[in-house]
């Protein structure tokens, strides 16, 4: 399965929250698997259930009026430690994108690293999408990587954001680090010919 992220449009899950922390996205006790897989059930764990397991009706996760592959997120998304299991639970609970007005830098570049697009947008912009998600639940918010930008089709509002180009051209083709070098591998061979004649 390709993890290339490109052109996305799809409703929302908006959690209107601001600080929200590592420890809060993936609690500390779920963090011994080593492997990335599976995590997504404990995604907001201890907002998203009971002590006994059971859903709790007005966590907005547990609310079948609101799904996709976009969370809308609060101001400072991913505070606090740098567990990389974060990223983990977000991607494998079936998001492509976390929408916020700031990020963490360094839950940022964990998500970047996983093929989880974070979009930072103006404060103004994210309030509107809010907004728009409240009034219509079946709102969908389109992002669009190659031109950088994100939109909604509730009042058409847009807005461009930033990302490096290395993680953007990660992104579009689906590359980890080890995958852009072998994607470099035939320019990086003819650079070394040319190095080795020059200095011949």
């Amino acid at each position: 399965m390709s993890k290339a992220i490109n052109k996305i449009n799809s409703t929302t899950v908006p959690l209107n929250q601001e600080n929200v922390d590592t420890d809060q996205i993936i609690p500390a006790r779920f963090l011994k698997a080593t492997s990335r897989d599976g995590f997504g059930e404990n995604l907001f764990r201890d907002w998203r259930y009971n002590s006994d397991g059971t859903p709790k009706k007005d966590f907005i996760l547990n609310d079948p009026t609101y799904n996709g592959k976009i969370l809308v997120a609060g101001k400072n998304f991913g505070c606090g430690s740098s567990r990389e299991h974060a990223a983990w639970a977000i991607k494998d609970a079936g998001f492509d994108v976390v929408v916020s007005s700031f990020f963490a830098d360094i839950f940022k570049n964990n998500a970047l690293n996983n093929f989880l697009l974070p979009v930072t947008v103006s404060e103004e912009f994210l309030q509107q999408l809010f907004t728009a998600i409240e009034k219509d639940p079946k709102t969908k918010i389109s992002v669009d990587l190659e031109a950088q930008s994100i939109s909604n089709d509730f009042d058409g509002q847009s807005e461009k954001f930033d990302i490096n180009n290395y993680k953007k051209t990660c992104l579009l083709n689906g590359y980890d680090d080890i995958d852009y070098l072998l994607s470099m591998k035939s320019e990086i061979e003819n650079f070394e010919k040319n190095l080795e004649t020059s200095n011949a």
